[in-house]
Parts: structure tokens; C-alpha cells; sequence
């Protein structure tokens, strides 16, 4: 786990409150907002992430993002919003989806203070570096944890 700093991001999502059992249909919309992208002729900028903005037992607020450039007017239900600039504390986790739950954990075991009010977190975002449709086995995906630290 290191600290970095990092600067603002903007990006275009798309927005869900989804269940654990239907977490997969927020990451199924990646491709909704890569061809609106496309259809702009805006640049991709980055790996896909999801941003959770609340985190309860029961449901997650998140967007599923692709990074971009600024100054892009969203429509429908796709929209523009900016990771904000900050530090995170980072990990990188080599394999299966199924252990960023613990990796995520780990990070929030540390003592320090989290960009975060409640259930509503600031920037607590999973950026995936492997394309499953070119990288089938999950055992060599590679999934970035970021979650900014407060000011």
C-alpha cells in the first residue's frame, strides 16, 4: 500500500444503487458510456473505474466511469463529474474480483482519516487495468484500490 497524490480527473459515468447480488449491473455499463465517448470523438484517458459514493450493508451508490477530458457536457443518462485531487492510499490486487472486498478492507484498517461522512465516501474508487474480453482468466486481472485521505 503506498500514499499518492493525485490530481483532479475528470470523467463521463453513468450512476446505479445496486444491491451486492446485482453489483454486476453497474460494471455491465461500461460500454454504454465507452460508445458515448465514442460517439463525441471524446479521448479515453484512463482505465474504466467505479467511484462508491455510499456504501451501506445493504446497497452501493456508484458510478461507472471512464476517465476524459474537461469540459465535456454530459447528456442522458450519462454524465460528467471530476475525481477530486487529494491523497489516496492505493493498492494494486492481482486476481479474482472476489478479493478487493479485502484488499479494500486492509486499506481501511489503517489509522488514518478517510475522505468520508458516514456511508458517503469522497473518492473510493476500484480502476480496472484488465480487459475481460482480452484477459478471460481472472486470475491475471489487475484491479487498482484507491480511496482519498481527508484534507
Amino acid at each position: 500500500m503506498d500514499i499518492e497524490t493525485r490530481g483532479e480527473q475528470p470523467y463521463a459515468a453513468v450512476k446505479a444503487t445496486v444491491t451486492p447480488e446485482a453489483f454486476g449491473t453497474i460494471a455491465d455499463r461500461f460500454p454504454e458510456v465507452m460508445q458515448w465517448l465514442a460517439d463525441r470523438e471524446l479521448p479515453v484517458l484512463g482505465a474504466p473505474f467505479l467511484r462508491y459514493l455510499r456504501v451501506t450493508g445493504e446497497e452501493f451508490e456508484v458510478e461507472a466511469g471512464i476517465p476524459t477530458i474537461a469540459g465535456v457536457v454530459g447528456d442522458g443518462e450519462v454524465f460528467t463529474s471530476t475525481l477530486p485531487a487529494g491523497q489516496y492510499v492505493v493498492a494494486l490486487h492481482e486476481g479474482s474480483p472476489d478479493g478487493l472486498a479485502a484488499v479494500t478492507d486492509r486499506i481501511l484498517a489503517k489509522t488514518v482519516r478517510f475522505d468520508r461522512d458516514g456511508d458517503r465516501w469522497g473518492a473510493r474508487v476500484e480502476t480496472y487495468f484488465t480487459d475481460p474480453a482480452v484477459e478471460p482468466d481472472q486470475s491475471k486481472w489487475a484491479t487498482e484500490v484507491a480511496i482519498r485521505l481527508a484534507d
